[in-house]
């Protein structure tokens, strides 16, 4: 089955400490490296998922713009 551009699906086993391997495919896609951090976010009706870094890195941004401005006003 081909994937569309930029789409991939794969599966992986869990281990019995519940560890998976994200497949070399999708490590590649993010520039997910060893020794990286990801961010695993749950939801009952929705599943798992692993949003990319860039993704992370931005939130990440403006909770800190939203503390600076928080500390200004106070």
């Amino acid at each position: 089955m081909k994937e569309p551009k930029g789409k991939l699906a794969a599966s992986a086993k869990v281990g019995e400490k519940g560890q998976i391997v994200i497949p070399k495919e999708m490590r590649d896609m993010f520039s997910i490296r060893p020794g990286d951090t990801i961010i695993l976010l749950a939801d009952e009706k929705r599943g798992i998922a692993i949003p990319p870094k860039s993704m992370f890195n931005a939130f990440i941004d403006k909770v800190h713009d939203l503390m600076e401005g928080g500390e200004n006003d106070g």
